[in-house]
């Protein structure tokens, strides 16, 4: 399915500008442009227009002009069809962003405990994500460190995660794989290690490695501590991939309080190549909600 033909068969896509409000439309003879950055869709995000199958839902990604993807539970998925997907993404242009790389531990303090079990386990499962990432061209992977461990001291827990982190950073290096770490906000995930972006950065310098890096989710950070263009700038050396969300609602951008087309103007402005995951819901249902997101990503790209 091409772009024109979409916007010719009906559902033409909001433009969603905050000038002209989420009803206008653009003309059912317009092509959506091409974006600055590359945000990356989820799976199911336009499913009302692509239906269920997954390689569909990609063909139509890259027919309304996203150039990546990403998939938080791609390493469940059967062999064949990550096989399958990374061939289609391969043929239309599309970059694979982030999977999860590990089991997270939401209530129990894996990494930070320093415990050699729970440490095996995660490079383990590291070194499993290494064959994932090879079979469908992925750079990229998630790491969340885990809860807090209420028993120790944050020095010691920070100890305990970065010398997990170098030696996963070991397994990923020789494969020029990286592990994005992502810190997580206190209402959503509340007792997490990791919640802080000079945190995060603190670590990464810790472990000096190509293979450790920043996921800046700009919806946490929001919540966690706002401040958003400020800390991506004292951040930058060590942010590899963003994802977004608009709060409150998590939804896409327009759709809250973050100036998105600012802070993707300022990413734009470092000459940023990465992915920026669009991590969030559809604010609006069925097709006119799918329609809004592309809309608010039309809107928010123009600067």
């Amino acid at each position: 399915m091409q772009r024109r033909t979409f916007f010719k068969s009906g559902s033409a896509a909001l433009l969603g500008a905050s000038t002209l409000g989420a009803s206008a439309f653009i003309p059912s003879n317009m092509q959506i442009p091409t974006f600055q950055l590359k945000y990356a869709p989820h799976a199911g995000m336009f499913r009302h227009h692509a239906g269920n199958n997954i390689i569909d839902q990609l063909n139509f990604m890259a027919d309304m002009g996203f150039t990546a993807f990403e998939d938080n539970g791609m390493k469940n998925r059967p062999i064949a069809e990550q096989e399958k997907m990374a061939k289609v993404m391969a043929k239309r242009g599309i970059d694979m962003g982030v999977f999860v790389a590990h089991k997270i531990y939401w209530k129990e303090p894996n990494l930070a405990s320093g415990q050699k079990d729970w440490r095996d386990e995660f490079l383990g499962q590291i070194k499993e994500s290494v064959e994932v990432a090879k079979r469908v061209n992925a750079t990229w992977m998630t790491v969340v460190p885990g809860h807090l461990d209420l028993r120790l001291d944050m020095g010691y827990q920070t100890a305990n995660v970065v010398e997990a982190l170098k030696q996963a950073a070991a397994i990923l290096e020789p494969h020029n794989l990286v592990m994005v770490l992502e810190p997580l906000n206190f209402r959503d995930h509340p007792g997490l290690f990791l919640t802080k972006a000079a945190q995060s950065y603190n670590i990464c310098k810790a472990v000096n490695s190509p293979a450790c890096k920043i996921l800046f989710d700009i919806y946490h950070q929001q919540i966690q501590e706002g401040n958003l263009i400020p800390n991506i700038e004292k951040c930058w050396d060590e942010i590899a991939y963003f994802q977004i969300g608009d709060n409150p609602g998590r939804n896409e951008p327009t759709t809250g309080e973050i100036n998105y087309k600012n802070v993707f103007k300022y990413i734009h402005t470092k000459d940023f190549k990465g992915i920026l995951g669009m991590e969030h819901g559809n604010s609006q249902s069925g097709k006119e909600g799918e329609n809004a997101v592309i809309a608010a990503y039309v809107a928010s790209d123009r600067f």
